[in-house]
């Protein structure tokens, strides 16, 4: 059947007449869609398109005015052909058109957690590789290790135990059972056949027959028969077990050690809790605060000048300015020695008898004084540059200076030196004597450390592993040979050399500016000060290089350092203009205090004024 509507919309589209194939007058709708009034006009939205595809127009469903009236709605069926080339024009749209936009986020997927297998894996070689030496975990990126303060090497200690008992859980080669003692003569021999590694915990058979045939997997039981029985005096006489003292044992059972790891409720191994339980070795008390201090005004903040010295004598030798004063350690007395014209004072040193103390000055002068009858005895020339370093040999004086030489001064002769040594391209600012051996030790603002041999005039080792000046220098009393040296602030070391041999032993970041070493005379210890930036003293373990203590008080480096003849106590200098003094390598500090106090309380606080 044919309605007016479609008649009108054939003739248009023969005549020419621009139209969409969407928009018809009269499309007939098929009777089980939905129904179309008269007044209505429904517009169904486009096919989906692609990012690419262009806007189609709405199709137009509308009721034909010019389609007879009847009693119910008119209904007319759609195009087919129309909606069959719209699917098909949009279907090659999609398959032509690129993936999807680049303005689209990727979808995530979220899927349950990783379970990685172990079969097939070298769990040793695995846990070697993940774990470093004394950390429970792989750090994200390497750092050095700081061993400024004393508290990271305590948790290094608890890292490495952690990293044991871990281990020792992982990869114990043997598998806990009763020990063989406790177990019955008859059943001995029966034991071995049940040991099966990989087996936590089993209960051993009665004879060998069954521990072949026994699953790993047994629980622990008790004897299913004659549980109370035990053996009369009869059959003890006969080769039983009559001591009264001892746990019974039944006759056909075994002898259940209760402490055995198999009734364990601790979720590790014995060996493991052995190794928990066991008691650490204390480290010695050593406090925390200075037993006195004293004001020295003056004192400079120069990290190439060496001005506190103390002397055999028990007398200490400060440089404060142009002064240089003495403070009794047996009395407490403070005297003042000189007082230099025109001049400052940028080293002192006692020679080993501690009667005589040699000064060096801004001016490159070294000046010897006698000590007892502060009598200057003689002055000496030959440098260009202050005199910051001083080291006696018995009457063989050395002096280092700004303008990169070292002098030996023979003090018994009139020349005003012996030797000349030309080595360092820059300031000498460390110079220590190895009276034992003959060698001397010199480091340099050029980052180098020199070891000559007796009066010889070329070195006999040159070192360059510093990165920095280097000051700290000392030879270690326990050791023929062995000689400590420590860099400034770009390189924060200790490195231990082997003067006999030549080589580097071993070396220790500190984390900040070593400014002075010292081997304690009673142990196998040394002390180090330090400057930027957190200014402690530390006392070192040798050769472990663990921290025995970390004193911290100094606002300022700390750039002096000198030992008491007993080797007890230890005093340092800051440019805070404070001196404080230490009891670090003394056994019964209080008499330590007595004595270098004069009989005086030695309470933290006590001060004084050393001019």
């Amino acid at each position: 059947m044919v309605t007016t509507g479609d008649v009108s919309g054939r003739a248009a589209h023969s005549a020419g007449t621009k139209r969409s194939s969407y928009d018809t007058r009269s499309q007939a709708v098929h009777p089980s869609t939905t129904r179309v009034t008269r007044s209505s006009r429904l517009q169904t939205p486009p096919p989906p398109s692609s990012g690419n595809s262009r806007e189609e127009p709405p199709t137009e469903i509308a009721r034909n005015p010019r389609a007879p009236t009847r009693t119910e709605d008119h209904v007319n069926s759609l195009d087919v052909e129309a909606v069959d080339s719209a699917l098909r024009r949009e279907i090659q749209q999609r398959q032509t058109s690129p993936g999807p936009s680049s303005h689209r986020k990727r979808q995530r997927i979220n899927g349950d957690r990783f379970i990685p297998t172990r079969s097939g894996q070298d769990l040793q070689a695995s846990f070697s590789l993940l774990h470093e030496e004394g950390s429970p975990a792989t750090p994200r990126q390497k750092r050095r290790t700081p061993q400024g303060e004393l508290h990271f090497q305590k948790t290094e200690e608890a890292n490495r135990t952690f990293s044991t008992v871990l281990r020792s859980e992982l990869f114990e080669s043997t598998v806990p059972q009763i020990a063989p003692e406790s177990l019955s003569p008859g059943h001995r021999r029966a034991s071995r056949g049940y040991l099966h590694e990989g087996t936590r915990s089993q209960t051993p058979p009665r004879n060998g027959l069954q521990a072949a045939a026994a699953p790993t997997t047994l629980t622990p039981s008790t004897p299913h028969k004659n549980l109370f029985s035990y053996l009369s005096p009869r059959h003890a006489s006969l080769g039983g077990h009559p001591t009264p003292s001892r746990t019974p044992q039944s006759r056909h059972g075994i002898n259940l050690d209760t402490r055995a790891e198999i009734y364990s409720l601790s979720p590790i191994k014995h060996k493991s809790q052995q190794l928990l339980l066991s008691p650490r070795k204390q480290p010695r008390a050593i406090s925390k605060v200075p037993f006195k201090v004293l004001d020295a005004p003056e004192l400079l903040d120069d990290y190439y000048l060496n001005l506190v010295d103390w002397g055999s004598a028990n007398v200490l030798g400060v440089g404060l300015g142009s002064s240089v004063y003495m403070w009794n350690a047996q009395t407490s007395r403070v005297n003042k020695l000189c007082t230099l014209e025109d001049d400052t004072v940028a080293s002192v040193s006692w020679i080993q008898k501690g009667t005589h103390l040699a000064i060096g000055t801004h001016k490159g002068l070294v000046q010897i004084w006698d000590a007892e009858k502060a009598r200057r005895l003689r002055t000496m020339t030959g440098h260009t540059g202050r005199v910051g370093a001083l080291a006696w040999n018995t009457h063989i004086l050395t002096s280092g200076s700004r303008d990169r030489l070292i002098y030996h001064r023979d003090v018994r002769a009139p020349d005003q030196w012996l030797k000349k040594l030309v080595g360092h391209k820059q300031e000498v600012c460390g110079l220590k004597w190895n009276c034992d051996d003959g060698q001397l030790a010199s480091g340099g603002n050029d980052n180098k450390l020199m070891v000559w041999d007796k009066l010889s005039d070329t070195p006999l080792w040159k070192y360059s592993g510093h990165t920095a000046a280097v000051k700290a220098i000392a030879w270690s009393p326990h050791q023929r040979g062995l000689l400590a040296s420590g860099g400034g602030t770009a390189d924060r070391r200790i490195i231990f050399h082997d003067t006999v041999r030549g080589t580097v032993l071993n070396e220790v970041d500190t984390g900040s500016q070593v400014c002075n070493i010292a081997w304690s005379k009673n142990s196998n210890e040394i002390v180090s000060t330090h400057g930027y930036s957190q200014n402690q003293i530390v006392v070192w373990k040798y050769p472990s290089m663990t921290q025995v203590a970390s004193l911290t008080g100094h606002t300022y480096r700390v750039l002096y350092l000198a030992m008491s003849p007993d080797g007890k106590t230890v005093v340092t200098g800051a440019g805070d203009e404070t001196l404080r003094f230490w009891n670090l390598f003394g056994k019964s500090p209080r008499k330590s205090v007595h004595d270098l106090d004069g009989g005086g309380s030695g309470r933290s606080g006590d001060w004084g004024v050393i001019r």
